[in-house]
This record gives C-alpha cells, sequence and structure tokens, in this order.
C-alpha cells in the first residue's frame, strides 16, 4: 500500500502532476530537535535540475511541516510534511494518454485499475521519492541521536565500478555531480552518462550502501529479518531491479572457510576480523558496518521511437518527450539512504521492547 514501518512509520501521498507530494510520519518520539536546514540539504540532494546528467525538470522542493513539531522539536504526534509542484508539464504526456510506454508502469496501472493517471506517471513517479527523502532525514535525525549514519554513493554506471567501500573517503561523495567518491572513476561516469544523453539514450549504475555504528541486535529473527526489510525497502525505489547485501551474489565463488567471519574481542568489545555478512548475521545485526547494493535499471524513458501497443492493441509508435534522467543513480543515492534510515530507525524503537 501507501505506508512503510511498523512503530517508526510512513504514508506517503500526492502524484508527479498533482498539486503536492507529502508524507505522514507517525511513532517519531517526542523531543527529538527538527533541523529544518537539515531536511531541505536532503531534499535538495534529491531535487531534479540538478546538473546537466540530471532531468532538468525545476523544482525547489522546499516543504511545509503543518503538525507534530512545536517549538523545533516533535511533539510525539504525527508529523504532517507537504511539498508543493511547481514546474509541471501536463501536455509532455498528451501523447502516451491511450498507449504504453515499454517498461513502463502505464499497462500494469492501467490494467490494475481501469484508468490512469498517464501524466508523468502518476503515482508510479520517482516524484513519489521526495516524501521519502524528507521523512528519511528525520529518521536520520533520530538515529543521530545515537550514532548511526546512513551513507550512500554511485559505485557503478554501466560497466564502470568504484572500488570497494572500505577503499573509499566517503565525505566525498558530494564533491561531484555523480555522487561517486572516486574522483577518477567520477569523471569517467560522467563522461559515459553525458555521451549516454546526447545519444537521446540511458544507462543504468549501482548505488551503494553504508550504514555505520549500528547498535548490535536490529532486526527480527524471521520475516522481518533486517537485510528482508532493507531488501523490501530498497526495491519499493523506482527502477531498482536488484538488491545484494555482504559479499551477496560474490559470495557463492567461496567456500565456508573463506567466507566464515571469525569473532574476536576489542577491549571487551566482540568484533568480526572480516564482514562477508555484511553486518548482518540472522537477520540481525551484529555491530559491524551494515553494506548493501542497490541495482537501478537504465530508465525507461528514452527519446527515441519504440514499437508499443495502444488500449484497443493496436500497434503504435511512442517517443519520449519531456524532461527525464539519463541515469538515475546520482539523484538516487539520497533515496537509498533514506530508505535505510527510515529502516533502522523502525528497527531501533522496536528493539528497545525486545527485553526486560
Amino acid at each position: 500500500m501507501n505506508n512503510y514501518g511498523t512503530l517508526f512509520r510512513i504514508s506517503t501521498f500526492g502524484e508527479s502532476h498533482g498539486p503536492a507530494i507529502g508524507v505522514v510520519i507517525d511513532g517519531c518520539p517526542a523531543g527529538l530537535v527538527i533541523d529544518e536546514t537539515f531536511i531541505q540539504s536532503e531534499l535538495n540532494r534529491r531535487k531534479p535540475g540538478q546538473s546537466k546528467i540530471t532531468t532538468q525538470r525545476k523544482e525547489d522542493d522546499t516543504f511545509k511541516i503543518l503538525s507534530g513539531v512545536f517549538e523545533g522539536k516533535s511533539t510525539g504526534t504525527p508529523i504532517a510534511i507537504v511539498i508543493e509542484n511547481q514546474d509541471q508539464r501536463s501536455k509532455d504526456y498528451s501523447h502516451i494518454e491511450n498507449t504504453y510506454r515499454p517498461s513502463h508502469a502505464d499497462f500494469t496501472y492501467d490494467a490494475k485499475y481501469g484508468f490512469r493517471d498517464y501524466r508523468g506517471g502518476g503515482r508510479s513517479s520517482a516524484r513519489e521519492t521526495a516524501a521519502r527523502v524528507a521523512a528519511g532525514a528525520i529518521a536520520k535525525l533520530l538515529l543521530k541521536t545515537v550514532g548511526v549514519e546512513c551513507y550512500a554513493y554511485v559505485s557503478q554506471v554501466g560497466d564502470l565500478k568504484a572500488p570497494h567501500y572500505t577503499q573509499l573517503d566517503l565525505s566525498k561523495t558530494e564533491d561531484n555531480i555523480v555522487r561517486c567518491p572516486d574522483a577518477t572513476t567520477a569523471e569517467k561516469m560522467i563522461a559515459l552518462i553525458d555521451q549516454v544523453r546526447l545519444d537521446r539514450d540511458t544507462i543504468g549504475g549501482v548505488v551503494t550502501g553504508v550504514i555505520k555504528n549500528p547498535p548490535v541486535g536490529l532486526g527480527e529473527p524471521v520475516f522481518d529479518k533486517l537485510h528482508a526489510e532493507l531488501g523490501k525497502a530498497m526495491l519499493s525505489i523506482n527502477a531498482v531491479k536488484g538488491f545484494e547485501y555482504g559479499s551477496g551474489f560474490d559470495g557463492v565463488n567461496l567456500r565456508g572457510s573463506q567466507h566464515n567471519d571469525e569473532f574476536y574481542s576489542d577491549a571487551g568489545k566482540i568484533k568480526t576480523k572480516t564482514n562477508h555478512s555484511g553486518g548482518v548475521q540472522g537477520g540481525i545485526s551484529n555491530g559491524e558496518d551494515i553494506y548493501f547494493n542497490v541495482a537501478f535499471k537504465p530508465v525507461a524513458t528514452i527519446m527515441q521511437d519504440q514499437v508499443t501497443v495502444g488500449k484497443d492493441g493496436s500497434e503504435a509508435i511512442v517517443s519520449g518527450k519531456g524532461r527525464h534522467d539519463p541515469c538515475v543513480v546520482p539523484r538516487a543515492v539520497p533515496i537509498v539512504e533514506a530508505m535505510a534510515a527510515l529502516v533502522l530507525a523502525d528497527f531501533y524503537l522496536r528493539n528497545r521492547a525486545a527485553r526486560l
């Protein structure tokens, strides 16, 4: 549906070309300092029109808090945030009113609901993720009180790959427009995305998430495993095609003797010598870095003619119009961080009731 979370719970609303989008956050503890400047800075990282390699739609993504905050602190009641849409061009979508764009949600939405909002994809548009980023910013503020930090960066575009996160300085992620902390790889990524844009095409990539200083014990042992919820959260993001954590699919190349993370005591604190587990064992965090990869497909809207069908089943030709990202991953970085923060904030609150 449109809700996510158990104790720290969000509900998003709105469409790409409607008057506004927004989110209601329930379960945020009272007394949390709500830093509105930080929330806006997070929205600025996701908003369109940032550079030549992102969509040129212009949205300020300024937000209003309607409830749940008084004198700069959360009151414990629902926090409602609204973000007005300002730069819709609905006419750019009139040509697909009766046709289905390849690899979009046009056909499936029509089949499910009997009609659809074709303007920018309506509810299926990634515009909805701005609401998640706003909520994720508040989740980050909550996690910061216990020292947890959520990072993400672009680790791959096409076949260009950055080094493993342990070899990178994640503080440099915002140093370039592609959000890759490795300057050499970033330069190549930017050139590739720009060439794809000039070719009127799109390209996919990978965003790597890293959660630093997670408490031990987050996650539930059976269906609500920590990595399962992270996977669900990431796979709910538009254009995501895959999720892996820790050693992921590469782990199948190792034997157990190579893959096992041996324990040792560091001044009384139990740690692991390696971290193939990705900070999660038995569905529960073990205190090591939680790291994962999120694969994004090439954006489905391309500025080229494609064969499709209309509502009546007749063959048609459709071509993208308007303003679209040639590669979604640079703007997906804050979305991945936000969803990770929402998962961790929820499990942090749930874990406080785990034992006497």
